[in-house]
This record gives C-alpha cells, structure tokens and sequence, in this order.
C-alpha cells in the first residue's frame, strides 16, 4: 500500500482546522467530523484496491526482439482490469538504464474492466544488449488517497542491431527503380544486354536513345528501357575503428553513423547484383567477410557489425594494406569509412591508401564538423569570436584540401555530414556504378 501526496494534503488541512478549534468548540466539531470522512473515504479505497485478487491489473509488454540503431523503435504496453470501478494509473516502465530517463512513466484512467493500448519509443544509441526489467503500475480510486502497486510483464533482453528500418524500403524502391525517392540519384549507363530489364516512364534527363518506342505508342507517353549490368562486381566496406570515429553527433558516434550506412549500402549493393564483404580495422585487422551474393550474406554482415567495438587506439593502416592485398585479390571498390581532421593526418595513411587505390577502386568517406561549420558561419561579436571564426574556417579548408590530395592520387572522395551519410553513400556508389569506374 502506497500513501499519495494527496492524503497528507487532507491530513494538514484537518490539523489546521484543529489548531483553529482551540477557540472554537464549532470548528472543533468540523475538525472531528473531517477526520472521520478522512479515514471512512481511507478504508473504502483500501477495501476496493485490495480485496480483489492479486492480478486485477494485467499488463504485458509487446516489443521486437531487435532494436534499429538510431531508429524510435515502437513499445507497445496492453493493459486490462478488472476491477468493477474505474481506476486511475500510473505504469513506471523498467526500460534499461541507458537511457537515464528516471521520471520514465505514463497516467492514464481506466474504465470498469477496460482495457487500452499504451505506445511509447525509445531511440538507441548504441549497439548491445538491453535489458528490460518489470512494469510498475499504481491504482487509486478517484479519491486518490491511496494506490496499490501491481508489479507486472516480463522482464527481457533486446539487442540493438545496426539501423535495419529503412532496408525494406530501398528493396521496394530499387525493384521499382525509385530510389531517387528516398533522396537518392542515379546516373544512368547502357548495360551490354540486349535485352531491356525493365520498362519505364521518361524522366527528364534520361538518354533519348534508350526510348521504347513501342511501348511509347502504346501507352501515348514516353517509355525508356532500363538495363542492368551483367557482372557482379565486388564492394567492400572498410570501417575505420579508430579513435577518432568516436566523435559523437546526436549521441551517436560516427562509428555507429558508418555501420548503419555500411549495412544499408550492402543491401542496395546486393539488390543491384553485386558482390558486398566487410572489413573492420584499428590497430589490428578485425573482420574479414569476403564478397558475396549468396542468401545468409546480409546475416553474416548484420551479425558482424553488431558485434563491433574500439580500444580507442590509433588506426594503423598499414594492418589494413597488408590484409587487404593478402585477402582481397580480386578488384573491387573499398569504401573506407574513416575520418580525418586534418591535412597531416591524412598525409600519414595516404601512401597505404594510395597503394590500395592501384588494385583496386578506393572512396574515402569522412565527416563534416557540424560544431565547426557553425562556428565558421557566425556573426563575430568580439575578438573572442574572431579567433573562433578564423580557426573554424581554416579547419574547414583543410576537409576541402585532404579532397584535393586524395584526388591528386587517384583515390576518390565523399566528404558529408553524419545525417546524411547513408543517402549520400548510396548515391556516390550508384554514380560510380554508372559511370562504370571500377
């Protein structure tokens, strides 16, 4: 049994009114009297709350067994009574302590044996395992003087996987050749079949000779063929560990940014045909998963990346060469997910790098400062702000030089901000795809 704020309320009010009786024998019988309604109304409420048996209030959790990474991931709480009155709630959901929300709960009412669904989401931050514990919920009559506590549902474990929401969209909107929609671009090639893949409406920069003449008479507007490629061709995501994927952005790390674009980008890569591995470094080599096309590749690489953490060491790139021409013999594009903050440092990696880019296709994905280009876009005030203004902006020149040096090299580049990374990744390998540069 639980005592509310709103009976020690009633309490001060019946010993004021006593404290006042001291020169009144009336008030005096006023004060006695609300005493005993005070505690009339006290037991009714325990009588109703607790004479009904122990599982009056039910509730059970109803939740995926895996969570998305950055994703508001839906809970739902089915709660049902049985009691013959109506009945006010309070449900303190056990979620896990990561989200350090400690005021974590819900007031609803309830009608005479009714039942409602609560929803609520959580949004994850990082990778692991989650553990749920019970639901707390609180009962009171509409007196409100006292609550009985049902401790309910089941507590369980859910593990937080890569971001996975959006895969079953780019499937919908690849197999209808539609992922502009989502943001995404495309640069069209002529394939070397003979035959069309698909049949399509005109969009306005489509090749005037890939127009379906036929099948332009017969739906009076214009149709153009859509090729595919034949041949597979190998992509391979290389994550940068290292301590600086450690910056945070919206409380994410740009680590977890790369993983959740690495799993999307494999999944569109296999829609397309092609061949998608892994390979996770820092200062050791970590993850090999060869290119693939079979059914299970997507669980081996979803299952990888889950389990991915960093010692915040320094990368060492030259583990990365050395597996990579050891591992990796056919050509391919490696997509190398890193992040370098200044000219210098990525001076240090550029011969490996460079290197690499003469086997094989090689992109650079690095991140914009967000704080920086803020900075670099302010009013200054003072002199204070001058300087801030000034180093900001040079910080930023140095993202557009390391461009210019990796290109210098024949390493190509994306250079993106840490929400936009899947889109801008996705668009980067379909450019590439189409121009037919690897």
């Amino acid at each position: 049994m639980f005592i509310n704020k709103r009976l020690y309320i009633a309490l001060l009010f019946v010993v004021l009114c006593f404290i006042a009786s001291l020169k009144s024998v009336l008030l005096f019988t006023f004060a006695q009297c609300l005493l005993v309604i005070l505690l009339l109304l006290c037991l009714y409420e325990i009588a109703v709350l607790f004479f009904p048996p122990k599982d009056t209030i039910v509730c059970v959790r109803e939740c995926s067994e895996r969570f998305s990474n950055g994703d508001e991931n839906e809970i739902k709480l089915h709660l049902s009574s049985a009691y013959a009155i109506p009945v006010k709630l309070e449900i303190i959901d056990e979620i896990p302590d990561i989200f350090q929300q400690r005021d974590f709960s819900f007031s609803m009412a309830l009608e005479k044996q009714g039942s409602k669904v609560l929803k609520y989401s959580l949004r994850p931050v990082k990778r692991g395992v989650y553990p749920f514990g019970k639901i707390n919920i609180f009962a009171s009559t509409a007196t409100g003087f006292i609550s009985r506590r049902f401790k309910t549902g089941e507590a369980c474990d859910v593990k937080v996987y890569p971001s996975f929401f959006y895969l079953k969209q780019y499937e919908i909107l690849s197999s209808s050749n539609k992922l502009k929609q989502a943001g995404n671009k495309r640069i069209r090639k002529i394939g070397q079949q003979l035959e069309p893949d698909q049949i399509k409406d005109y969009v306005k920069g489509d090749d005037y000779r890939i127009i379906n003449w036929k099948a332009t008479a017969r739906r009076n507007k214009l149709m153009v063929n859509v090729f595919q490629e034949e041949r597979a061709q190998n992509l391979y995501c290389v994550i940068d560990k290292g301590r600086t994927m450690q910056s945070a952005f919206n409380g994410m790390t740009l680590l977890d940014y790369s993983i959740n674009a690495s799993l999307a980008l494999s999944y569109v890569a296999m829609l397309k045909g092609d061949k998608t591995g892994l390979l996770t470094f820092e200062r050791r080599f970590n993850t090999l998963i060869l290119p693939s096309r079979t059914s299970l590749q997507m669980n081996r690489i979803q299952e990888a990346l889950y389990s991915q953490q960093t010692s915040f060491a320094e990368s060492d790139y030259s583990v990365l060469y050395q597996n990579v021409n050891k591992c990796a013999a056919n050509r391919g594009l490696m997509l190398v997910f890193s992040n370098f903050d200044s000219v210098a440092a990525m001076q240090r990696q550029l011969s490996y790098l460079s290197r690499m880019a003469k086997r094989h296709s090689v992109l650079v994905i690095f991140f914009e400062n967000v704080e920086l280009e803020a900075l670099s876009n302010q009013q200054p005030n003072d002199k204070e702000q001058v300087y801030q203004t000034v180093i900001a902006e040079k910080l930023e020149y140095e993202k557009r030089l390391i461009i210019s040096k990796l290109r210098q090299h024949n390493i190509l580049s994306l250079l993106t901000h840490p929400n936009h990374l899947t889109v801008n990744v996705i668009n980067k390998y379909l450019e590439i795809k189409a121009r037919g540069d690897w």
